[in-house]
């Protein structure tokens, strides 16, 4: 079937159609090809084949400006990602330094807090110690004052049961020379 079919579309050509002497206006194929020539004429009388070049020419140079408008943005796109990625490096870098900075800070500040705890820890003991110390200091006096007044208390009364009122009066007038003696 398919053979069949590209049989006939090969016997019904044009070129058969037509009949009589090609040079005739009867035959098609002459009145084509001068219709043909006529309108290649045509275009060529009005120019439009140099009209067509120059559009062409014109649209030519159009993409062409495109392109080198587009090889200039991209080359500007190409400096701002690079100024771009160079400032991001710079800010990682800055970022990585304060970090590093703040760390350190961080670390003499602790080192700094304990230094000064240490340093109220030993003031608070060497308050503690002084308190203790005057505290012990007072309750020695204390002791010793007591003692000093119990044994007046007793020398006074061995002395007021072993002595006269005469010799008590010599041993008051000897006590109050010797006081005034060591005043002045």
């Amino acid at each position: 079937m398919k053979r069949l079919a590209v049989l006939f579309a090969l016997t019904g050509s044009p070129a058969f159609a037509a009949s009589g002497p090609f040079f005739s206006l009867f035959n098609t194929d002459f009145v084509v090809l001068i219709a043909f020539l006529v309108f290649i004429g045509v275009l060529v009388y009005f120019k439009v084949p140099g009209i067509l070049i120059g559009l062409l020419d014109k649209r030519a140079e159009q993409i062409r400006n495109e392109l080198d408008e587009a090889r200039a943005l991209r080359e500007e796109a190409q400096t701002l990602l690079a100024s771009y990625e160079r400032k991001q490096r710079e800010v990682s870098e800055q970022a990585d330094r304060i970090v590093a900075h703040a760390r350190e800070e961080a670390e003499l500040a602790a080192e700094q807090a304990k230094a000064d705890l240490q340093a109220s820890i030993e003031r608070r003991l060497k308050a503690a110690e002084e308190q203790i110390a005057s505290a012990e200091a007072g309750a020695v006096r204390e002791v010793r004052d007591r003692a000093v007044t119990i044994a007046i208390a007793a020398s006074a009364e061995v002395i007021g049961a072993k002595t006269s009122a005469a010799d008590q009066n010599k041993l008051i007038d000897s006590a109050i020379d010797e006081v005034s003696a060591r005043f002045h």
